[in-house]
């Protein structure tokens, strides 16, 4: 078998052309040497071309070359040529080291995606590329952000340290005043909620003006923090047409007597683009930075045979300096999406160290194999904070942000799934559409993680906590449901 796979290859080498010849090195030698960031992606070729021949072209049009080879090119661009250094014919796959100096000295995330996932993705040679896995050799890490301001941070200020952090959407996502959206922002907070977001449309509609937002939820946020004893987080969509205006909001937000660590800004990510997320970690290193990835399907949905996966953009996400993105709710909620895609993206942007689909992704900015970042490690994996007063060795960590059609009777399951707290839940209709409003809901979510971290069953907790019950009964709908419920719970 593995002689007649090898005459295989020889068979695919010999096909390829001059020019493809120079984008392909099956003997490439420790291509995790440092000098290459490395991808693995699913290929299939269209008519005419073999999937080493489309990979070639892959690799050329994602690096230095284009779709003939030319006189201008020289010994030494020659040597950044993309390689495509491994293939699995049975799989479709194929890994590329791209030498990681031809992309901007800036710590640019766009120039990066420009290059591996830019052209490529409407080549006429290929008829599926989809990018599974990258991988950054710490030798690269130290040039780019990542996050400053982290889920640590949050912790700290909220003094909520072995449990999620309890959050919602307003909802409905669009159509409230802005005196509404506060009203609704504290029946959560003084229900025992403890972040709120703008949905991801919000901005400065007619009905709801920006500056009106802000001033009245900084004063529903003074008011239930005053009742509760218990700091709150609020993060504002700071997605602008324009740079000017998104620091103009910033800005506002700022200068409105916020307390430092009480809000956060949140960025369409994907529609607003690369450069405004970094933009906001840079101008402000003190922000916690929410990226919400509207338009993310587009790319990751699995059954989409163009884009890239969940895990890589959730990767990109922290190596761009976001404080948490957006990694789905593993099937458990509406969103697509499941656990091995999901869990293995959170995972991965929230350790030191992480498997991903065909990469160990190791975060550390020193040499990975180094004793004291080995130890970090397990400290790490032990849920040890990690990197607050050496941060030089490696990337600190980006928060998984959970959300889409979770509820109070989801909450364990996930947590099950996910196989530990530390993220950030934003339950909308979870939290709304409880039959006795939004307080009321805020209660039932606060009773679930009680009832979670007590180690007792969601519904014999239920019996002495009436908006638990009631949420219960209606998010069950009927007898089946609930036995699911139930059922989760025990297991």
């Amino acid at each position: 078998m593995q002689k007649k796979y090898a005459e295989r290859i020889k068979t695919l080498v010999k096909s390829l052309n001059s020019k493809q010849k120079a984008y392909v090195n099956l003997n490439l030698k420790n291509p995790q040497n440092g000098e290459y960031l490395l991808t693995v992606s699913h290929l299939v070729p269209s008519k005419g071309l073999n999937i080493l021949q489309a990979a070639a072209e892959v690799a050329a049009e994602s690096s230095t070359g284009t779709n003939f080879k030319v006189k201008t090119e020289t010994p030494f661009s020659r040597e950044l040529n993309a390689l495509v250094y491994k293939l699995d014919l049975k799989r479709n796959l194929v890994w590329i080291a791209y030498p990681w100096r031809i992309f901007d000295r800036g710590g640019n995330i766009q120039n990066i995606l420009t290059f591996i996932v830019g052209n490529v993705l409407g080549m006429k040679e290929v008829s599926a590329l989809k990018m599974l896995d990258v991988w950054f050799p710490s030798s690269m890490l130290e040039h780019y952000d990542g996050p400053s301001y982290t889920l640590d941070d949050m912790r700290n200020y909220l003094n909520v340290y072995d449990r999620p952090i309890l959050g919602t959407i307003i909802k409905p996502k669009i159509g409230l005043t802005a005196a509404e959206y506060a009203e609704v922002c504290y029946d959560f907070w003084s229900g025992g909620g403890d972040f709120v977001k703008n949905d991801e449309p919000q901005a400065n509609q007619d009905f709801c003006e920006y500056s009106k937002m802000v001033k009245f939820v900084k004063k529903a946020m003074d008011k239930a923090v005053k009742e509760t004893g218990h700091k709150k987080v609020h993060s504002f969509n700071v997605s602008a047409p324009d740079f000017d205006e998104m620091i103009r909001r910033c800005e506002l937000i700022r200068n409105a007597g916020f307390e430092k660590g009480s809000y956060a800004f949140l960025i369409d990510g994907i529609t607003a683009g690369w450069m405004a997320v970094q933009t906001l970690r840079r101008r402000y290193p003190d922000v916690f930075i929410h990226f919400h990835r509207a338009a993310h399907g587009a790319f990751t949905r699995p059954e989409n045979p163009i884009g890239f996966s969940v895990l890589v953009l959730s990767k990109f996400a922290r190596l761009a300096g976001a404080s948490g993105i957006h990694t789905g709710t593993a099937g458990i909620g509406k969103m697509k999406g499941s656990p091995k895609e999901d869990i293995v993206a959170a995972k991965n942007i929230l350790h030191l160290a992480a498997k991903g689909h065909f990469f160990n992704q190791t975060w550390a900015q020193v040499p990975a194999k180094d004793e004291q970042v080995l130890q970090l490690v397990k400290e790490d994996h032990a849920h040890h904070l990690v990197l607050e007063d050496d941060s030089w060795r490696g990337m600190k960590k980006c928060c998984p942000i959970i959300s889409g059609g979770l509820n109070p009777t989801k909450l364990k399951p996930f947590i099950k799934t996910m196989g530990e707290v530390n993220f950030i839940t934003t339950m909308g209709a979870g939290v709304h559409a409880h039959p006795k409003g939004t307080h009321a809901g805020a209660k039932a979510l606060v009773q679930a993680c009680e009832a979670y971290k007590k180690g007792i069953d969601i519904n014999e907790y239920a019996k002495t906590h009436k908006e638990l019950r009631d949420a219960i009964k209606f998010f069950s709908k009927n007898k089946k449901p609930m036995e699911h419920v139930s059922n989760t719970e025990k297991s």
